[in-house]
């Protein structure tokens, strides 16, 4: 336990970010204000790196993104009032995705009340459905405490932001003697062996046996116990959208990944099932199949129990650390597991038929698929906003690492994909980090060119641009209404880059767009490049091809 031996008082301020750097908090990113200045100033004299951003939701999103790939809590921090409530959007990407967050904001003095009301809400209150915890510090000697809980409860399960406020008078009050509380690792449980007998007597006797590999199945501490697993058991395996890269897209088992909830060429395989595990689902993600009383049986396996849904009421669970619970489920299955391979038959014709048009001589999506896959190394990361783009991606490109695609398929909002960009590529300076937006998701968040060249950072953001709102658009095509209230025009994007200091191109030629993305990784510095794409395809394949066949 660390304490202030010396006694010599310093402020509260100073022991709030003591108590982060305690709890090895090296980054933290936001935009301060009045009220954070004594925060400031002992941040200024700590080991811990300030980021500033160009909006507060930003600063969430990076946060967030740093939570999701370490598996720690990134930190954010804000001001009182419009600061904090601008982090909201933030806060629900972060509960509803699973990424352990820290939400720090100010807030004017409480012991006394010299501004009265200006700029003051309650952001506590504000914050409370949209964090795990959220408290007021109002007694210095409770912060090592407070601080300590914050972080303990943002990874504990299910991960997701806490927040903690910290008004002026507070901050800068003095210390005397104080103990920082030492972080203590999380002992997750572990499943009941009745639990994982039943579900292995159930996989064991399947006629068609597929796996479902969720978005807590791409933690970290997964990878390796999930890798083993699938070719110990032999069954075939497809994705959430969010689970993307759980376990290698190139292998002879992957199936495909469920980029839509019905119709589309894996559901072909998920219909023929008649037992699917899952792995690492949670039902904030928006369903990648839907379960009814005739179909298949459903084994949960989560690090929390199943939520139970008029789409999702699995009739098996092992509940526990994953890890764990793949390495012993894995024991009782080697070997046993005789109709294994049943659905395999299906898996050739399945993925020709999402590849078709990879090659077409246009900007098709599945063309732009193609070529960014090429000119992405195995731990390339890419960032992707949320945009029609999203789906295409999640259906077509093939990862073989865990957390190589950010997509967020669970609150789904757009404006994330420059920030996670940004967040990443400072989480993992080394990889090659691509953020992908449409030309409406960029314009909600693009500011952050600024924040992306101040840091000097090497980042290549590719926009598609359509001139519209191109999901809703296709959302009213299938819906067979008229084209309305979803187009707009944009600003010359190569100029707008240049005038942050980045460099800007536009691709109009299909043959020239995998030079261009590969010259943009090989020059460094941020590089911004504008393509056209032809949603054509949304209509084609999504709709017409998939209700026709």
């Amino acid at each position: 336990m660390t304490t202030n031996e010396s006694d010599v008082p310093v402020k509260a301020s100073d022991v709030m970010v003591r108590a982060l750097e305690n709890e090895g908090v090296e980054r933290i990113f936001g935009i301060p204000g009045e009220e954070n200045l004594d925060f400031l100033d002992s941040l200024r004299q700590s080991s811990i790196e300030l980021v500033i951003t160009r909006h507060e939701q930003a600063a969430a999103f990076m946060a967030a993104t740093y939570g999701r790939l370490t598996g720690r809590p990134g930190v954010c921090l804000t001001t009182l009032g419009p600061g904090a409530l601008n982090l909201a959007t933030g806060a629900a990407y972060a509960q509803l995705g699973g990424m352990p967050l820290v939400m720090i904001t100010g807030q004017k003095g409480v012991l006394t009340a010299e501004q009265a009301h200006f700029q003051i809400v309650n952001t506590v209150a504000a914050m409370g459905p949209l964090t795990k915890s959220t408290h007021q510090i109002i007694s210095p000697r409770m912060i090592p405490t407070m601080v300590r809980e914050a972080f303990r409860i943002a990874v504990d399960e299910r991960p997701g932001p806490v927040h903690l406020e910290l008004p002026e008078d507070v901050a800068g009050s003095p210390v005397g003697h104080y103990e920082l509380i030492p972080p203590h690792p999380i002992q997750r449980p572990t499943p009941s062996t009745e639990s994982l007998v039943a579900a292995a007597a159930v996989i064991r006797n399947a006629k068609r046996p597929l796996l479902m590999l969720g978005a807590d199945a791409s933690r970290a501490d997964c990878s390796w116990p999930l890798a083993e697993f699938v070719p110990r058991v032999g069954i075939p395996y497809f994705t959430t959208q969010m689970g993307k890269g759980t376990v290698s897209g190139s292998t002879g088992l992957y199936m495909g990944t469920a980029a839509l909830t019905e119709r589309d060429y894996v559901h072909d395989v998920i219909d023929q099932a008649d037992v699917i595990v899952t792995i690492g689902h949670d039902t904030t993600e928006k369903p990648p199949f839907t379960m009814s009383e005739n179909g298949p049986t459903v084994v949960h396996l989560g690090f929390r129990a199943a939520v139970v849904e008029q789409v999702y009421f699995p009739q098996y669970e092992a509940i526990g650390d994953l890890g764990p619970t793949l390495l012993r489920l894995g024991d009782m299955l080697e070997g046993q597991v005789p109709n294994g391979g049943a659905l395999l038959p299906m898996r050739d014709e399945v993925l020709a038929k999402i590849e078709q048009g990879s090659d077409e001589d246009r900007f098709t999506p599945q063309r732009i698929v193609h070529e960014v896959r090429r000119v992405m190394p195995v731990d390339g990361i890419l960032a992707l906003d949320n945009g029609m783009y999203k789906i295409w991606f999640a259906r077509n490109y093939r990862t073989t690492r865990a957390n190589t695609v950010l997509l967020d398929n669970a609150l789904a909002t757009m404006g994330a994909g420059l920030p996670s960009a940004i967040g990443a590529k400072l989480t993992h300076p080394d990889c090659r980090v691509m953020a992908i937006c449409g030309d409406g998701g960029f314009m909600m968040n693009s500011q952050e060119m600024e924040t992306a060249v101040r840091l000097g950072l090497d980042l290549v953001v590719l926009i598609l641009e359509d001139h519209a709102y191109g999901m809703i658009r296709w959302k009213q095509a299938v819906e067979g209404l008229a084209d309305y209230g979803m187009t707009f025009s944009n600003p010359d994007f190569v100029t707008y880059a240049e005038a942050y200091g980045a460099k800007g191109r536009r691709v109009e030629d299909i043959d020239d767009f995998h030079d261009a993305l590969e010259s943009a990784f090989a020059e460094g510095g941020v590089q911004l490049i504008v393509a056209p794409i032809d949603y054509t395809e949304n209509v084609r394949v999504l709709i017409e091809e998939l209700r026709n066949r």
